[in-house]
C-alpha cells in the first residue's frame, strides 16, 4: 500500500474512526484501524464489541492495499504532521508515515484476526444532519450518567409517520424534542421505538452536522447513520424510558414569558453563592422575576421583566444547574415557563409550537 494525501484529511479521518476504539479490549485487534487504499480513496474503519465507524476520502493511491495499525497511536502521529502533503507506505513489517521531514514508523497488526465490519442495518430514511445534531444537542443534556442505570444514559429515538421524537431522562428531569425526517419509500415498519447510548449518539450526530440528508438505519440490535463518505454503528440499550406522556400533561399551568438569555446570565449570576445542592429561588409576578440564591449572609439576587399568567404570583426554585442546562438547550428568544406550584413539576418550552420541551422537577424553596 502507498498513497499521497493531505495531512488534515487525513487527520479529520483517522478521528473520525478513531472514535469508536475501546479504552481497553482483550482483543488488541480492536485497537487498529483499518486502513484501505484503492480506486483514489482511502477508507478508514475503527470498531468495537459496542460501536463502527468507516469514512472513506480522497486520497493518490499509487499501489493499493490494506493496513491495520494501532488506532490512538496513529491519531497521535497525525496531531503533530506538518501541513501539506502526507505519504503512507507499508514497508515489510511496518507502515511508515512521511510528512515534510517528519517520518514515522508504525508496527502493523495481524490482517487476519481482524473482525470484518457489522453491515449497515436496514435504511429506514432520510433526515437532515443539522436538524438531527441540533435536537441531540437539546435532548442529551438530559440523559443519565449513571452506568448501574443504563437505559437512563440512553436517548429515546422514536419514529412515528414523519416525526422523530428524541427524548432523554436522568429521573430529575426530562427533555423532549421533535422532528421531521422522511421515511424510505415502500419501507415497511418504517415506525420505531428505541434507546441509543447518549454519548454515541452525541458523537455521530455532531459529526452529521453540515453533512446534508443522513440515512437512518435501524434494526432489532443497531441503528446506523450514513452520509457523506461516513459510516457508523451502534448497539441499542435494553430497555425502555419511562414514557413522558403523563408526566408532560400539567394540566391548567400558570404560564410566565421572559426572555431566555437575560434569565441565563442572572441565573449564572446568583448561583455563585450557592453551595452544593443549594437552589435558585424565582418569584414570578404578573411584571417580573425575582431572582434568589444563597443563605444567611452570603446571598445574591436579581429582577427581570416578564409575564404571568394564570397566578398573582409564583415561587419555585430549581437546582441551578438544571436550570442553565434547561435554558441552554432552548434556542428561542423567549422561554416559556408552565407551572404547577413549589416542589411540583414545571415544564420549560420554546414557545407555543413546542417543538422542544424540558421537564424540571422544583424544589423547596428558599426559607
Amino acid at each position: 500500500m502507498e498513497l499521497r494525501i493531505d495531512s488534515g484529511v487525513l487527520t479529520d479521518a483517522v478521528a473520525w474512526a478513531a472514535r469508536v476504539l475501546p479504552a481497553r479490549s482483550p482483543m488488541p485487534v480492536l485497537g487498529g484501524l483499518l486502513l484501505d487504499a484503492a480506486d483514489g480513496r482511502l477508507r478508514v474503519s475503527g470498531l468495537d464489541h459496542e460501536a463502527s465507524a468507516h469514512i472513506e476520502v480522497d486520497a493518490d493511491t499509487d499501489v493499493e492495499g490494506r493496513a491495520l495499525v494501532l488506532g490512538r497511536r496513529l491519531l497521535d502521529i497525525c496531531k503533530v504532521l506538518p501541513r501539506g502533503r502526507t505519504e503512507l507506505a507499508v514497508e515489510g513489517a511496518r507502515l511508515s508515515v512521511t510528512s515534510g521531514d517528519a517520518r514515522f514508523g508504525l508496527s502493523l497488526l495481524p490482517l487476519d484476526d481482524y473482525p470484518a465490519q457489522p453491515a449497515l442495518p436496514e435504511v429506514r430514511g432520510l433526515v437532515d444532519g443539522d436538524a438531527f445534531a441540533t435536537a441531540v444537542g437539546q435532548v442529551a443534556v438530559a440523559a443519565g450518567r449513571d452506568d448501574s442505570l443504563p437505559v437512563l444514559t440512553g436517548i429515546r429515538l422514536a419514529l412515528d409517520g414523519t416525526t422523530m421524537t428524541l427524548a432523554a431522562t436522568d429521573r430529575y428531569r426530562y427533555a423532549v424534542r421533535t422532528l421531521e425526517w422522511k421515511p424510505e419509500a415502500g419501507t415497511p415498519g418504517a415506525d420505531a421505538d428505541v434507546v441509543v447510548p447518549a454519548r454515541r449518539l452525541t458523537e455521530i450526530a455532531r459529526s452529521l452536522a453540515g453533512a446534508g440528508p443522513a440515512r437512518l438505519a435501524l434494526d432489532g440490535g443497531s441503528v446506523g447513520f450514513e452520509s457523506a463518505g461516513l459510516r457508523t454503528t451502534t448497539r441499542l440499550l435494553d430497555g425502555r424510558l419511562p414514557r413522558h406522556d403523563k408526566l408532560f400533561a400539567l394540566g391548567d399551568p400558570a404560564v410566565a414569558v421572559t426572555d431566555r438569555t437575560p434569565l441565563g446570565e442572572a441565573v449564572k449570576r446568583v448561583a455563585v453563592v450557592a453551595e452544593g445542592d443549594s437552589p435558585v429561588q424565582l418569584t414570578f409576578t404578573p411584571t417580573a422575576i425575582h431572582l434568589q440564591a444563597g443563605y444567611e449572609d452570603d446571598i445574591a439576587s436579581q429582577h427581570l421583566p416578564s409575564t404571568l399568567t394564570g397566578s398573582d404570583t409564583l415561587t419555585v426554585a430549581f437546582n441551578p444547574g438544571y436550570l442553565l442546562d434547561a435554558l441552554t438547550s432552548l434556542d428561542s428568544p423567549e422561554v416559556h415557563f408552565h407551572l404547577l406550584g413549589p416542589g411540583q413539576r414545571a415544564l420549560l418550552t420554546d414557545g407555543p409550537v413546542e417543538a422542544h420541551r424540558h421537564l424540571l422537577m422544583s424544589v423547596k424553596p428558599l426559607v
